[in-house]
């Protein structure tokens, strides 16, 4: 059984920094792409950044040059590092194996940015 477990969200002013992680179980992590989405209130849900099992990135426009995926791969775990927020960037973040089969979703983790 899949299980994703997203943490680090919170309030955070315009400009300043948040770091998310996420803890992947029931998969091989280490051969996995890996992926951050967003879902904003009354939006759809949107790809922010993957990384592949052995570390290429790849980030949508809208964040490109202000938040950086990683993951370690040891410890079953991606990090998406997210500087510059902006008000825009509200919603709830979640992460996922790309493709997603089984479309296995964690919980999320809000991020509030405050003008």
């Amino acid at each position: 059984q899949v299980q994703l477990v997203e943490s680090g969200g919170g309030l955070v002013q315009a400009g300043g920094s948040l770091s998310l992680s996420c803890v992947a179980s029931g998969i091989i992590f280490s051969a996995r792409i890996m992926g951050w989405y967003r879902q904003a209130p009354g939006k759809q849900r949107e790809l922010v950044a993957s990384i592949s099992s052995g570390g290429t990135t790849n980030y949508a426009d809208f964040v490109k040059g202000r938040f950086t995926i990683s993951r370690d791969n040891a410890k079953n775990t991606m990090y998406l590092q997210m500087n510059g927020l902006k008000p825009e960037d509200t919603a709830v973040y979640y992460c996922t194996p790309l493709p997603n089969w089984g479309d296995n979703w964690g919980q999320g983790t809000q991020v509030t940015v405050s003008s």
